[in-house]
């Protein structure tokens, strides 16, 4: 288990995060929130890059930070941009990451091609990565996380800027990954976790406002979210009263997806989905 305890972090008068207390076992918890709101903030303290200013994160028990080798030897990650040599092969970079982490050759030889396979890149094991997509390159940078077997797996916005094809694959490796380990993933792209993440974590002005399934989290906005049809000139009058979370074209009129406190017997209601969350819940942000 992972625990954090009252964490705090301030960088001289400003505060980043406040008071963050979460327990995480096994599974896949993503963090939802938008830029800026520090998600890279926690992720850096868990992965030990940041002390915090004050509180305590534990390892089954124990300090992560007096852990050492240790900790290290437990917790993958995967920042937001790694550094690569783009003329090396994905088997020659991750046989270079290997021995900087101490893993044996004879280990690395039967790991690498396993995660290679787990990746999708075992066709392209030999092909310099200079050639690779994006989406690729980020595979590559999950397998180079999962070369000492981490029980806690940790990702920075590991799917910005990949195409819906790339993102999909992303999220059916994490599925398998967080079966028996915690995968931390932090993200502002909603899609990318609703149909995937045990429990969602969400921050706003710098505490924990949710940490729960997406069926609990979206059951707050039950009989609040609705759909209805209105004249393309009535959008302005039409949004200052309510949330418009998201139009579309239909004839000559906008069918509008909004949130509103009262119900509209006009109106069709909706299910709620995370993304009506996300919009409702950061709709002050920038």
């Amino acid at each position: 288990m992972l625990t954090l305890s009252h964490i705090r972090k301030d960088y001289g008068k400003f505060t980043a995060v406040e008071d963050i207390n979460l327990e995480l076992e096994n599974g896949l918890y993503a963090m939802l929130a938008p830029n800026g709101a520090g998600k890279t903030t926690l992720i850096k303290m868990i992965t030990t890059l940041l002390y915090p200013t004050s509180g305590e994160i534990l390892y089954d028990g124990m300090d992560i930070y007096k852990m050492g080798e240790t900790y290290r030897d437990v917790i993958g990650y995967l920042p937001q941009h790694f550094g690569y040599y783009k003329n090396n092969t994905p088997t020659q970079y991750l046989d270079y990451l290997a021995a900087l982490k101490g893993i044996s050759k004879e280990a690395a030889k039967e790991k690498i091609p396993e995660l290679l396979e787990l990746v999708g890149l075992s066709d392209v094991s030999n092909k310099k990565m200079k050639k690779f997509s994006g989406g690729m390159i980020q595979r590559v940078g999950i397998a180079q996380a999962m070369l000492n077997d981490p029980k806690i797996l940790v990702l920075d916005e590991p799917t910005a800027g990949l195409d819906p094809k790339e993102r999909v694959r992303f999220r059916n490796i994490l599925s398998v990954l967080s079966k028996d380990r915690i995968v931390i993933l932090s993200t502002h792209i909603v899609s990318d976790i609703e149909s995937i993440a045990n429990h969602v974590i969400m921050i706003k002005e710098k505490h924990l406002l949710k940490n729960d399934t997406v069926p609990n989290i979206c059951k707050e906005l039950e009989g609040k979210v609705f759909e209805k049809s209105i004249n393309e000139s009535e959008i302005q009058e039409f949004e200052q009263k309510r949330i418009i979370l998201s139009m579309r074209q239909e004839s000559e009129k906008m069918m509008v997806r909004y949130y509103s406190e009262e119900e509209d017997n006009n109106a069709r209601p909706c299910t709620p989905n995370l993304e009506d969350v996300f919009l409702v819940t950061y709709r002050e942000e920038k």
